[in-house]
This record gives C-alpha cells, structure tokens and sequence, in this order.
C-alpha cells in the first residue's frame, strides 16, 4: 500500500514535465491538460493499490498520451476506443524504455519551452503569467487569485480568455528562439518568482504536498540561468530563491506554529544557500544594472548576514525597500518597507505609511497583521485587536492563525476572536 502523501507529492512534482510531454505532442492545451488529469485519475486508482512506478513521470506522460489519444478519436469519430485494461497494462512493460527515452532527451528544457509558450506576447502580462501558473504549475484558480490579490471569478475569467487567445493566435509549440526568450524573459521570471512564494509559503500541514513547487521553481531558475547567464535579475530571482529557502528549517515550531523572523534559531538556517545565494547577488549587483528581484535578493542577504536578530542592519534594509519602491512601486513594497521603517524611526512613523493603503489591502493577510503590531507598539490595544482579528479571518494556514493569536494573547484581557 502506498502512502497517500506520496501519491500528491509526486502528481504535483511531476506535473510540469508531463505538461509539457502532453503539451509537445498533442499542441493543444485543452487536450494536454484533460489528459494530465486523466492520468491523475488512474495514478490515483492504480498506484496505492499496485505502488508506484519507478518513474512516476514517464508512467503520467504515458497514460496521459493514452487517455488524450482516446478523446481525439471519440472527437473526430475516426476509430472505436481502444481497451482500457489494454492501455494499462502496457505501462510496465514500456515505462522502462520510455524513461530512458526521456533522460536522453532535453527533457528539462521542455518544461522551460513550455514556459515560455505561455507567456507569449500574444497575452497581455497578467495572462501570461496567469496561464503559466495553471498549465505549468498546476495551481488551482484560487491559489492564483489570491497570488495577484484578485477574486476568483475574476481570474478565471483571465485564464479562460488567455487559453482562447492562444488557440485563436495558432500559437506554434515550438522551442522560441533567442530573441523571443529575451522578450518574454520578465514574465517567465515572474511566474517562477509566483510558482516559488507558493511552494514556501505553504504551512507546515502542507509543506510535503506544496514544497515541491519551491524546489522545482528553483530547479527552473537554475536552468534559466544557464539560457541567460549574464542577466543580472536572474541571478538576483535565483539567490533570492535560495536565500528564502535557507530560513525554510526554522520557520516553525515543532507544534506548527509560524515563528518570525526575529524569533527563529538562525543554527538552523541553511548556510550552504545563504552561501551560494549571496554570492549570486553580490555578482547580480556587480553589473550595476539592480531590478527588484536583485534588491529584494540584497534584503533577504542582510536578513542571512545577521548573526542575530537584534544585529540585523534595518536602516541599509529602509534603504533598499525605498529603492525596490521606486523601481517596481506597489503596495505591498510599500508595507514591507514600513516594517523596517517601524525598526528605524518607529511604529508611528510606520503606521502613517500604511494607513493610506488600507483600501488596496484590505483583503491581505499580512496587511492587517502589520497594521496591529504597529497599533500594539504605540500603546493602543483596542484599535489593535480589531486588527489582528481582521488577519485571522484572512489567515490562509493554521500557523498564519496561531501567530495571531499569540499577538493577541500578548495584548492581554482574553479578547482573541473564535
């Protein structure tokens, strides 16, 4: 009997290379993405009964091929439907050959083509990246949604209208050339940066099932590099990447609450990434030509440097977030910066910077959170609790939860919200 985790471990790690084996060989996305689930279907029927394949990607890509060849028949009507029973047992005999057939092949750089055929200028941006968040990914419309801070209804309406316009284009599914990489590089980026803040933000319930979104993501970048190796934002996404990831073993109690930042036993945060990813941004940074990615790789660096919390240089991190402001301005950048303005001049000074933004962020998790530290500093615990019980009701995890209450339980008199 196979662990049910396993199975959603390796559907969800396997799901870009087989995306993008369906997408190559029925150059459709429809088509691609039925069959991936079909495939998903029968892993799910077969594998905890039979245990799984010695390569649960070759096994997918295979069915997956199958179950998409069966449903253009049924559509064009050409010829009777094979025998299922029949498809199935072919898998163990040709799972051997196709995997070496696939470790032969450029097997990585499909996943990276299929990448880039999403965020074809054909879509506006926010498509783009949208798209790719589904088909690569494999992220649900909720989870996308709530990445680019807009309802649901909204962005499936985005992701609808960018698939019609991708059949609508023709869009050829062929390997882009060095100028089309070029100019689709921003948005292919920004959903491994998205892909990524998915994989780690999970909380620790979900972390065997959602960190191998992080790893592949920066199993990816490694690989944009290697296409772009004199981009300096590139290597700035990568070392942001592994610097984030190096905290990853110390963001929660044994107990799942979320410890932050200044809280977590820094023994335990991975000096082998912060190495490597501080030296990334240090040569980032060399060519004189910073992008966000790269500033906030140099933030999370001062972050890594910091023998302790109460070393951490907040003034040189102020300094940054006013110049990731001025390059890429947003409201979140702009609440980030508070955080590190409170450190500096204080929550006063902090608060008055984010008050204004309460519209745009209502519905942000972090934004109410900050909002009550700030409030809870200055002395005002009222207008704090209406705060924090703003964030739990917008908390995504239970370690998201608990951390709140703990900041409600620090303000006193059993006023936490149920």
């Amino acid at each position: 009997m196979t662990d049910p985790a396993f199975v959603d471990t390796a559907l969800i790690g396997a799901r870009p290379q087989v995306m993008a084996a369906l997408l190559r060989w029925f150059r459709d996305l429809d088509t691609a993405e039925e069959a991936y689930q079909e495939a998903c279907l029968r892993a799910l029927s077969s594998w905890p009964r039979n245990g799984p394949p010695r390569d649960p990607a070759a096994w997918l890509i295979f069915v997956g091929r199958n179950a998409g060849v069966d449903r253009v028949r049924r559509v064009a009507r050409e010829t009777a439907l094979p025998d299922d029973d029949a498809l199935v047992s072919e898998v163990g005999d040709a799972e051997t050959a196709l995997a070496d057939r696939i470790d032969a092949d450029a097997y990585r750089d499909d996943v990276l083509r299929l990448m880039f055929v999403c965020c074809h200028p054909a879509l506006p941006a926010t498509q783009q990246i949208a798209l790719a968040l589904r088909v690569v990914a494999g992220l649900t419309v909720p989870e996308i949604a709530r990445a680019f801070l807009v309802g649901e209804s909204a962005m499936e309406q985005r992701i609808t209208r960018a698939k019609a316009r991708i059949a609508g284009a023709d869009v050829p599914f062929e390997t882009p050339g060095a100028v089309e990489r070029a100019e689709r590089l921003a948005a292919v980026a920004a959903m491994l940066y998205l892909t990524f803040n998915e994989g780690y933000s999970a909380g620790p319930a979900e972390t065997s099932v959602r960190a191998p979104l992080a790893d592949e993501a920066i199993r990816l970048t490694r690989l944009l590099l290697r296409l772009f190796p004199a981009e300096p934002e590139i290597m700035g996404l990568l070392a942001l990447m592994l610097l984030t990831s190096a905290r990853a073993p110390a963001r929660f109690s044994p107990d799942g609450a979320a410890i932050p930042l200044d809280a977590q036993d820094r023994s335990l945060w991975s000096r082998r990434l912060i190495e490597e990813g501080v030296a990334l941004a240090e040569k980032g940074l060399r060519h004189r030509r910073p992008g966000p990615y790269l500033i906030q790789a140099a933030i999370a660096g001062v972050h890594a440097r910091a023998a302790t919390a109460a070393a951490t240089d907040w003034r040189e991190i102020e300094a940054l977030y006013a110049i990731l402001e001025r390059l890429e301005p947003s409201p979140v950048v702009t609440l980030n910066r508070a955080v590190a303005v409170a450190r500096v001049d204080g929550p006063g000074a902090a608060l008055a910077m984010v008050d204004p933004l309460a519209g745009r962020l209502d519905g942000y998790f972090y934004f109410h959170g900050a909002r009550g530290r700030f409030l809870a500093d200055l002395g005002r615990p009222g207008e704090a609790r209406a705060a924090f019980g703003r964030a739990i009701g917008l908390a995504r995890t239970a370690a998201e939860a608990a951390h709140i209450r703990a900041e409600l339980d620090r303000l006193g008199d059993g006023a936490a919200p149920h």
